[in-house]
């Protein structure tokens, strides 16, 4: 009579000095080496060797296939082919925590109105997670490993941020980040930029000058284009695309090129600048500062780097411009440039009052 299997376990190799799973598979020994000494990296590992044992081999029935085998399948698979995959591991691991072993059929609206409760972070943050849940299940049903995916339940989308600066405030911002010290002016160049191109925080980082790089974007003064994304680098949601300077900026970006400036945005030294977290707090508090000096009284507290892409956009439609021409010069859905900017733009309903005014 052969001896019962003692199941996925963890064995010390002394002569290696090294944790060890073993198992019986199909029969057979099994033996694997998890490549530490460390206990509890082996025992991490062993959990990963068993969820991977007992995840189905073909489509499984919703109360078949834990919540955490589908967030699993959707890391490994798809993961890999995100420009930013750090992103989605880090909405995974508190979706993870919760749901854990949970079956997927234990996935409705009370199992995720108490995730929400229990996460206990902004709706938005928490919309976004369970989108990742409702992608993980929608993976598993394509790919064949669900034969059906329940729908996630999310919290209504938060109304979108409306903030942006007047052009008073611009230039006191402007004004304080050219009178910070020389370990600071640079905020002045993020500022430009961000007003004139609405390009996002990480992207006027990494904006070379005249020179193409696979590890940001480029402007090219010579043609008077901003190339967003760096070379190589895949179209994602944040859309990146390239575009025409404004003839002002561009002129401001030839004389930097003219004095050997590599960067966009570099330090006294001409190295390129990393973050702006403390600048960027320092020149808010001191454009307040200026501007009460001289009578004049704004709060720029709640204002963020983003806060100059929500100004670029707000800016060209005041000014006329198209929501179609505004979607594609900024990289921004037409949907949400009509959802949350259109307001802006003087001819924003414009028919619809002409035929209220219009006499039978």
């Amino acid at each position: 009579m052969s001896n019962r299997s003692k199941g996925a376990r963890l064995y010390w190799r002394a002569d290696r000095e090294v944790w060890e799973i073993r198992d019986t598979k199909n029969g057979k020994r099994f033996k694997s080496s998890t490549g530490t000494s460390c206990r509890a990296e082996a025992e991490e590992a062993l959990a990963d060797y068993i969820g991977v044992k007992h995840r189905p081999s073909g489509p499984a029935q919703a109360h078949e296939l834990s919540v955490s085998q589908a967030l699993a399948y959707y890391l490994d698979e798809h993961a890999p082919t995100t420009a930013a995959p750090e992103r989605l591991i880090a909405a995974v691991r508190p979706l993870d925590a919760f749901w854990g072993d949970l079956p997927v059929s234990a996935v409705r609206g009370a199992t995720c109105r108490r995730y929400a409760k229990e996460r206990d972070r902004s709706p938005g943050t928490i919309r976004r997670e369970l989108n990742v849940l409702q992608a993980a299940l929608n993976h598993c049903l394509r790919e064949g490993y669900l034969l059906s995916a329940p729908k996630v339940t999310r919290p209504p989308r938060p109304p979108a941020k409306e903030r942006w600066l007047t052009r008073q405030e611009a230039a006191w911002l402007l004004r304080a980040a050219r009178s910070l010290n020389r370990d600071g002016r640079h905020l002045a160049d993020f500022i430009l930029c961000g007003l004139y191109t609405g390009s996002r925080k990480q992207t006027i980082l990494g904006l070379h000058i005249d020179m193409p790089s696979i590890t940001g974007g480029h402007v090219d003064t010579v043609n008077g284009l901003i190339y967003r994304r760096p070379g190589g680098k895949s179209e994602t949601k944040k859309r990146q695309p390239p575009a025409r300077l404004p003839s002002k900026y561009l002129a401001h970006l030839r004389r930097q090129s003219a004095n050997g400036r590599h960067y966009v945005v570099q330090d006294y030294a001409g190295r390129r600048i990393g973050d702006i977290k403390t600048g960027w707090a320092r020149a808010k508090a001191l454009a307040s500062e200026l501007a009460a000096k001289h009578g004049i009284k704004i709060d720029l507290s709640d204002v963020t780097p983003h806060t100059l892409k929500h100004t670029a956009i707000t800016w060209a439609l005041q000014r006329g411009a198209t929501m179609w021409d505004v979607a594609g010069y900024f990289g921004t859905s037409a949907e949400t440039i009509e959802r949350v900017y259109a307001h802006h733009a003087p001819s924003h309903m414009k028919s619809a009052v002409e035929a209220m005014n219009r006499r039978n």
